[in-house]
């Protein structure tokens, strides 16, 4: 599972292939959601901008598409986050960044702390056990052990992000 395949050959090309799509595809999915990149949850991401962005996602599918396990996860977290942010982009486009934010921000107030973490834990705990199941029944296998570990880095993702944004909103004054 630590192998590394040279750069250029033909699996390496197949791999950056499969990075670059799904890649662009979360990237081209926050752009639908946030093109101002106001309700972007990784604050590393909103720093970098778009044309850094770019260039950091280039840098990253160059060097993973040489390592399988790795490229293969990081396919499968980058769909599954591109498809959570078409989940909502159409609201997020619709009532324009900083309304949905601010629509956001007044169902949290209105919803009680624990029912929230509930709910977040529901969405993604079973998520996460999925993608561990995976990693443990690979059976010697890169491709289901890789698929989980995509899934539980999605979950973990998806869970860091939006405790952060939580945690963010709760220290904000009035």
């Amino acid at each position: 599972m630590e192998d590394l395949i040279p750069v250029g050959s033909r699996m390496y090309w197949f791999f950056l292939l499969l990075l670059a799509l799904s890649r662009g595809a979360d990237f081209f999915s926050t752009w639908v959601a946030t093109p101002n990149l106001v309700l972007e949850g990784n604050p590393i991401a909103k720093r970098l901008g778009w044309k850094g962005g770019l260039v950091a996602n280039g840098v990253l599918c160059l060097t993973f598409a040489m390592w399988p396990l790795s490229a293969i996860a990081i396919a499968t977290t980058s769909v599954l986050v591109a498809a959570r942010n078409f989940q909502s982009a159409w609201l997020m486009r619709t009532l324009g960044e900083e309304g949905y934010r601010d629509w956001y921000i007044e169902r949290l107030q209105q919803t009680g702390l624990p029912l929230y973490l509930l709910c977040l834990a529901g969405q993604t705990l079973p998520t996460a056990l999925v993608g561990g199941v995976l990693m443990y029944f690979y059976n010697g296998m890169i491709v289901p052990f890789s698929i989980g570990l995509g899934i539980l880095a999605y979950a973990l993702a998806v869970t860091f992000y939006t405790l952060l944004s939580l945690w963010r909103l709760r220290r904000r004054p009035g």
